[in-house]
């Protein structure tokens, strides 16, 4: 996180929070967000500019499905712990603002960049 922090930085005095989750947890998260019956890989919670006791800036926090990313890992030929960088990334990415439901594969090629940067990896990027 911190490479991918100094690659794209958040507002001046910015937090992330990041959560590791089961696959039962995530799928919560994601019927009471996003209406949808099924686990994902990343979710995103913006923290909508609200500031912390200290006074940093919420940027927001990041769940990850652990069980979920294990399963992607294997799939894709590499560690859970490489995975799980590109997930956290992938959810960094909309807690700055990006969209790839919207932006004509504007994050995805922002992913892909940041991939080869922070990870030299050619295969994948985009979670």
């Amino acid at each position: 996180m911190e490479r991918l922090i100094e690659e794209v930085p958040p507002p001046p005095g910015g937090r992330v929070v990041l959560c590791l989750l089961s696959d039962g947890a995530m799928r919560d998260l994601n019927r009471v967000y996003r209406g949808r019956r099924a686990t994902t890989d990343v979710l995103a919670f913006p923290g909508g500019g609200v500031r912390d006791p200290e006074g940093r800036l919420e940027l927001g926090d990041i769940a990850l499905s652990v069980p979920r990313a294990a399963r992607q890992a294997r799939e894709a030929g590499h560690t859970l712990g490489r995975e799980l960088k590109i997930l956290a990334m992938h959810g960094y990415l909309h807690l700055l603002g990006h969209d790839h439901e919207t932006d004509r594969g504007r994050m995805a090629r922002m992913e892909r960049r940041l991939a080869l940067k922070l990870l030299g990896d050619r295969s994948r990027g985009a979670a």
